[in-house]
This record gives structure tokens, sequence and C-alpha cells, in this order.
């Protein structure tokens, strides 16, 4: 399934292609291609869609399920103190997942068709176009059918009292996360933190 000296055409969707790069694969996708809009990933309009994301819609689509998922728990007699802490540990519980993601998974040297398509997919298309400003963030659908397990996970393992406010926290902690690392790259931070991340 893998052609040798295959060799990827920028103007065809891309997906389908990047599985034939084989063992070429590693060294192409850490050659990045610096522009402001990436290729076209899909034949298809719907999944090419289903691709891009601006921003704003990270916030405007998950910070009303944050505030919900946060209120339940109040409203389960929880106090705001509690909550908060509950809160903070969500965002630790998703920092922490984020940072195994990225160890473990998203860095993995891959070689084989569906190896290289899904590392692509999930974080290889990152690596070559670090400035496409519409694949920045995590698209919203994407979120949503990823958000099924990791609300079960934290149902099975938390009280039913505790679990909307931890739910909450992490995805609070993934929405920072979002718009912080678009903000690293299209912004021009002026302060020294966010200008050390940035580098």
């Amino acid at each position: 399934m893998v052609a040798q000296g295959f060799e990827v055409d920028l103007d065809k969707p891309l997906v389908y292609q990047v599985g034939y790069l084989g063992e070429a694969y590693q060294e192409w996708v850490h050659q990045p291609i610096v522009s402001k809009e990436g290729p076209r990933f899909f034949e298809s309009d719907f999944w090419e869609f289903l691709t891009r994301t601006v921003w704003w819609a990270i916030p405007t689509i998950w910070l009303p399920v944050v505030c919900f998922s946060i209120s339940i728990s109040i409203r389960m007699s929880h106090t705001v103190p509690e909550v908060a802490l509950m809160v903070a540990f969500g965002i630790f519980i998703w920092t922490l997942m984020e940072y195994s993601l990225h160890r473990f998974l998203f860095h993995i040297n891959t070689r084989s068709y569906w190896g290289n398509t899904i590392h692509y997919l999930l974080h290889g298309c990152h690596h070559k176009h670090p400035m496409d400003g519409l694949r920045l963030v995590f698209p919203p659908a994407a979120t949503a059918v990823l958000l099924v397990p990791f609300w079960n996970l934290i149902k099975f393992l938390a009280p039913p009292s505790t679990a909307p406010a931890l739910f909450g926290g992490g995805l609070l902690g993934y929405v920072m996360y979002d718009v912080t690392h678009y903000y690293l790259h299209h912004g021009q931070p002026t302060i020294e933190v966010p200008k050390s991340l940035k580098v």
C-alpha cells in the first residue's frame, strides 16, 4: 500500500495521499510550509468543512457547556469554593491528558498507510502547516465525539454531584488551551510569559 518514491501533490486533497509516503512521512511532515491558509484535506466539501474552524468558535460553543456543567454541581448543594476546587481539578486532569496525548500519541513515528493518515489528521497537519489559521484549534464536531467517553469516564470515577463540575473544569481547560495555542501562533504578545511561550 506504500508507494516507493511517492511525492505529495499539494494541489490535490492531502489526507488520502500522506499514507503513501511510508517511512518518508516523518521527514515530510516535519518540513513546515508557512502560509496563512493550508491546503485542502478532503475532496468532499462536507468533510473539508468539518476540518476548518475559526478560533472564536471554541469559546462560543463550549463555554456555555462549561457554565451549564458547573451549575449542575452548584444546584446539587455544593458550595462555590467546593465547585471551584472541582473545576481546578478538572483543569488539572485536562492538562495531564493534553500532555500525555502530545507525549505519547501525537509525536509517535508512523510509517503505515493508516498510521500516517491518522497521525496527519490528529497532529501532523499542525507540524506541516503551523500557520493555517483555520486548523489551529480542534474542530467542534471532533471535540463533541471525544467528550462522550471523557464524560463517561468522569461519571464512572466521580460521585454524581461532583462529575459535572469536573467535566466542566476539564472542558474549560481545553478551551483555555486551544485559544492560547491559537494566540501564540497568530498574536503578537508583548508580555514576557506569552512572548517566551511563542518562541
